[in-house]
């Protein structure tokens, strides 16, 4: 299949990876070759780049499968859902959300011979029990949130489609993501993005975690790479059919702060744990990804000083305009 040909579809395209996900995609496949959809409103930084925008609801099945027989899809990337922190909320609301989008666009991918689905997962999966240090791929897992608990069903969901229907749906368990382009979502990770904007504006920042809470850490870029690069692997070197662990840097705020205070010297760091510690404290710390390595070659690009330098840089011309 010459890539021209392909017609991609992006639920969610408003989200934090989303936005960034759909403008990769358009300049791989032509802005007119990637629908970007979502319930929300588009995002400024789609609406610059010249392709389609739908106004979508996942939840309703009909709605579509008539979006995917109408644009002649192929490849879908549904990254609708509740994260970890939003989702204890409203823990009803996050299951039925995550789960029946995913069931819906699985459905009609097996139906409708889509070439390729692309789902996210979570570090959210792993929970008190699995291993702090380096999480291996096969592990202990008990989520212990509601956002955990349904991407972990969710993993057995696309290995079931795969094995039972020939689905060829791939996923990888994302760490916390980082961003200066797009607002996280209500994730526990959230911190990460929130520190550099108030790091410029305040020169100081309230954190909801303790100081040491070390969490697997990813900048956007990465993630987006890692995206794209699993979805162009030849399907015969992929030997996982849940999601795989991927992993860049892991640390804790304390170092975060150490870091961006290599340029905002005057910057101050308080502490003030809420309710997303206990959530942090169930995710291991660091995470072993080498069977993406093994699978397809990945490797990440960014490390802590390298982000940080990179989030105030842009993060400046984003402010200054």
């Amino acid at each position: 299949m010459s890539v021209t040909k392909e017609k991609i579809l992006v639920i969610g395209a408003s989200g934090q990876i989303g936005v960034e996900l759909t403008l990769a995609l358009r300049n791989i496949y032509g802005a007119s070759n990637v629908i970007a959809a979502d319930l929300r409103e588009e995002n400024d930084l789609l609406k610059g780049s010249g392709g389609p925008y739908v106004s979508l609801d996942v939840m309703n099945k009909e709605m579509l499968h008539v979006l995917v027989l109408r644009q002649n899809i192929t490849q879908i990337y549904l990254l609708a859902a509740i994260l970890s922190a939003t989702g204890e909320k409203n823990p009803n609301l996050a299951w039925s959300l995550n789960m029946q989008s995913l069931l819906n666009v699985l459905d009609i991918a097996r139906e409708e011979n889509i070439h390729k689905v692309y789902w996210p997962s979570s570090i959210a999966v792993f929970g008190p029990t699995s291993p702090k240090q380096l999480c291996p791929q096969q592990t202990i897992i008990e989520p212990t949130t509601v956002y955990g608990i349904s991407k972990y069903a969710g993993e057995f969901w696309c290995n079931y489609y795969f094995h039972r229907y020939g689905v060829d749906v791939r996923s990888l368990r994302y760490p916390g993501l980082i961003s200066y382009k797009s607002a996280p979502g209500g994730g526990t990770t959230d911190y990460a993005v929130e520190i550099y904007h108030d790091a410029l504006d305040e020169k100081q920042y309230e954190c909801f975690l303790k100081e040491d809470t070390y969490l697997p850490m990813m900048y956007m870029p990465d993630a987006i790479r890692a995206t794209i690069e699993l979805m162009e692997a030849p399907a015969e070197k992929l030997s996982v059919r849940t999601s795989y662990n991927l992993s860049a840097i892991s640390f804790s705020p304390k170092e975060i702060a150490e870091s961006i205070r290599k340029h905002i010297p005057e910057f101050k760091m308080k502490y003030k744990p809420d309710y997303r510690q206990v959530i942090a404290d169930s995710w291991p710390q660091s995470i072993d990804d080498s069977v993406a390595a093994n699978d397809w070659s990945w490797k990440p690009e960014y490390d802590l000083d390298r982000m940080t330098e990179d989030m105030l840089k842009n993060l400046k011309v984003q402010k200054a305009g």
